[in-house]
């Protein structure tokens, strides 16, 4: 990998959050930054207070050909990036027996698992070329095993963990790394709503820290913080039977029907 100073690194979800954490994270360390985002105010905001350095995009993950324009835009301007992060994301709560959900389980899988796709897939040839880099994809424990309440978003980010692994396969021999990141609860707006015990919670910059120095080790598999891989463990190891008493009756996340 290039030193810090000459890192150049592509951020999805950046206005908010878990993203403007490591969009923070890394400008501190002197890198060049392309931030993604469908709000742009934030990423304006961090363009102003690092000059030079910021690549801001108003986009939608959802949307592939965005992604392309911007991706040869920033390369154009900048150069093959050294680390691209898939971490546009989003948690609703479901219920399958509403109908009125079955456009939230669409949109969460879409941003959730496409994003990531449509993230990837313009700089895979551009890296490739190079010999190196590391695609990086925010997952989650959530992933491990199906929680009540939040079928979409377990099942979003169970596919997001086996499409990453299939991705690293695929770059195998390349000199492109893939990292698959899966956090436990980080407080971000996205779980000041959630209401159940969220244990060994992060705050975002301690999160930022760890997944950026995960990525720099290229590790190809990482639950931060370690107590909740240790939880993850244990979640999958349990028969079905005990994990249905446990968690049948658990508090759910509250639902918000698209409009």
């Amino acid at each position: 990998m290039n030193s810090p100073a000459a890192l150049r690194v592509i951020i999805s979800g950046a206005s908010s959050g878990l993203g403007l954490a490591l969009a923070r994270h890394y400008l501190q360390r002197g890198a060049a930054l392309a931030v993604l985002a469908r709000r742009i105010e934030p990423l304006q905001t961090l363009a102003a207070e690092f000059p030079g350095r910021v690549f801001p995009y108003s986009l939608d993950v959802r949307d592939a050909a965005a992604l392309r324009i911007a991706a040869d835009d920033f390369i154009r301007r900048a150069g093959v990036p050294d680390i691209v992060i898939a971490n546009a994301g989003v948690s609703i709560g479901t219920l399958t027996h509403y109908v009125e959900d079955n456009n939230v389980f669409q949109h969460v899988l879409d941003i959730n698992v496409m994003g990531a796709v449509h993230t990837f897939q313009p700089f895979i040839e551009p890296m490739r070329a190079a010999g190196r880099g590391r695609l990086a994809g925010i997952a989650s424990v959530a992933g491990f095993r199906g929680l009540p309440g939040a079928g979409a978003y377990s099942a979003s980010k169970a596919a997001l963990i086996s499409y990453l692994e299939s991705l690293r396969q695929e770059m195998r021999g390349s000199g492109v790394q893939v990292v698959t990141i899966c956090p436990g609860y980080i407080r971000t707006p996205m779980t000041d709503i959630n209401p159940y015990p969220m244990p060994f919670m992060l705050e975002p910059e301690e999160a930022a820290r760890r997944i950026a120095r995960d990525i720099e080790h290229g590790l190809s598999f990482s639950v931060i913080p370690w107590q909740m891989a240790i939880v993850g463990r244990l979640l999958k190891l349990l028969p079905n039977a005990v994990y249905d008493r446990l968690f049948a009756h658990a508090k759910h996340k509250p639902r918000a029907p698209l409009l």
